[in-house]
């Protein structure tokens, strides 16, 4: 997620267009590969608001961590039950974490994943086993067998997105200039 840029524009980057994880192919005279399209501004939105409850794959206890930011946003600033899905902690941010998403009380409805790409088709297979609904892979994280995969499964996929930055951003509390402070000033706040 580090050095990741955000284009708050309504369709943007490689997750733009489609539906729900369609692929589309330009019919050119070799026919490249089908390329991945993921679901619209209009469509994620549409997620989140489904969204009851989230697993954070990968969740982590050191600040520093883009997993830990999202878990506090998603925390204070939502009404989601979000549960943390890490093998080697006990408890991160005061709450427990559990070492698989098998291990949850519930069902999540949406698993946002931070972990590496290779551990990506596992995570896929942790999803569909447990049965939940939306696979969203954060900032950074493209997997294209895994997205077809997961279609093909009946999942919803989002691939390249933070949830945090999504829902701030449908929900106002982030704008082209920034997150929304309340404070208009051109001026430094005096400390």
């Amino acid at each position: 997620m580090t050095g990741a840029a955000c284009d708050l524009s309504a369709e943007d980057g490689p997750a733009a267009g489609g539906s729900s994880g369609a692929l589309t192919g330009a019919a050119t005279g070799s026919a490249p590969a089908p390329a991945w399209t993921g679901p619209t501004a209009g469509e994620r939105l549409a997620i989140l608001r489904r969204t009851r409850s989230i697993a954070l794959v990968g969740a982590s206890a050191n600040p520093a961590r883009a997993s830990y930011f999202v878990a506090t946003y998603l925390r204070s600033s939502t009404a989601y039950d979000v549960y943390l899905v890490n093998p080697r902690s006990d408890t991160i941010l005061g709450q427990p974490a559990y070492p698989s998403l098998a291990d949850l009380p519930v069902v999540p409805d949406l698993v946002d994943v931070f972990r590496r790409h290779d551990d990506l088709p596992q995570v896929l297979d942790e999803t569909l086993t447990v049965g939940a609904r939306t696979l969203w892979l954060q900032l950074g994280s493209w997997h294209e067998p895994v997205a077809r995969r997961g279609v093909a499964a009946g999942l919803e996929v989002v691939m390249d997105r933070c949830v945090k930055i999504e829902h701030a951003r449908f929900h106002g509390g982030l704008h082209l200039a920034g997150f929304d402070t309340g404070v208009i000033s051109s001026r430094r706040a005096i400390r």
